[in-house]
C-alpha cells in the first residue's frame, strides 16, 4: 500500500535535500485533489455542526461559517500550490502564478456576510461577520472570477499543448485534449452563467445556492482535468 502511495505521488526519499512536492506532477495531484475534495469538505462540516444538509449561496460564504478553517486553510493551500509551479514553459508559470494571486485575493477579502436566515430552518450557522464594504465584495468578485477564469484557460488552452504534431499524437493524448477542452469550456461557461445569473436574478440566485453549484461545476472540472 505505501509503495503504490509512493509511486503515485512519486516520493523521492534518495535525495534528502528535495522537497517532496518538487515534482511537478506531484503539485498536479495535490492541486486536483483539494479542488474536488473543497465544496465537499465544506458541505460535509455544517452537515455536522449544524445538519444543515442543502449547500450555502456560495462556496464562498462558508468562510462566515463553522467551515472557514476549511476554506481558508484548503484555499490558501491551494494558492500556494498554484505559485509555485512552475510547467513547463513560462506561460505555464505565469498563469498558474496569477491564478494563485487570485485564490489568495479572494480569501483575504471574504464576501458579503451571511445572515443567519440564510440557512435552512432557521438554523444559525454563522459564526463570524465583517463590516459591509462594497470595495471588499466587488474585489473578492472579480478576484473570484479571474481565479476561475485562469483555470478554464490552463485547462482549455495549457493541459491541451503537445510537442508533437496533431496527426502525430498518441490516442491516449487526444482523448485527454477532448477531457481538458471540455472540463475548460465548463469551467468558462460556469463562469458566464453564474455572473449574468447573479446580476439579473440575486434573490433567486441566493435561495437557490445556483451560484455554489457553478461554482462546484468550475472546480471540480478543474480538479479532474
Amino acid at each position: 500500500m505505501q509503495a503504490k502511495v509512493n509511486q503515485y505521488l512519486q516520493l523521492d526519499f534518495i535525495d534528502d535535500d528535495s522537497l517532496w512536492i518538487s515534482s511537478g506532477y506531484t503539485l498536479r495531484k495535490l492541486i486536483g485533489i483539494l479542488g474536488m475534495l473543497l465544496p465537499f469538505l465544506l458541505w460535509a462540516v455544517l452537515v455536522w455542526y449544524n445538519d444543515i444538509v442543502y449547500p450555502l449561496p456560495s462556496i464562498s460564504h462558508y468562510y462566515f461559517t463553522h467551515a472557514s478553517s476549511i476554506f481558508v486553510i484548503t484555499l490558501s493551500l491551494l494558492a500556494v500550490f498554484l505559485i509555485i509551479y512552475k510547467g513547463k514553459e513560462p506561460v505555464d508559470f505565469y498563469f498558474s502564478l496569477f491564478a494563485g494571486i487570485f485564490a489568495l485575493f479572494v480569501v483575504l477579502f471574504p464576501t458579503n456576510n451571511l445572515i443567519s436566515e440564510s440557512c435552512t430552518s432557521g438554523t444559525n450557522c454563522v459564526v463570524t461577520t465583517w463590516e459591509d464594504q462594497p470595495f471588499r465584495k466587488t474585489f473578492h468578485y472579480i478576484s473570484a472570477g479571474l481565479f476561475l477564469f485562469c483555470l478554464a484557460i490552463m485547462s482549455f488552452c495549457l493541459f491541451t499543448r503537445s510537442k508533437l504534431k496533431p496527426d502525430q499524437r498518441g490516442t491516449k493524448k487526444i482523448l485527454r485534449n477532448r477531457i481538458y477542452r471540455v472540463c475548460g469550456a465548463l469551467i468558462a461557461l460556469a463562469i458566464i452563467v453564474a455572473f449574468f445569473s447573479n446580476m439579473y436574478y440575486p434573490e433567486w440566485c441566493h435561495k437557490s445556492s445556483f451560484i455554489f453549484w457553478m461554482e462546484f461545476i468550475a472546480v471540480e472540472c478543474f480538479g479532474f482535468s
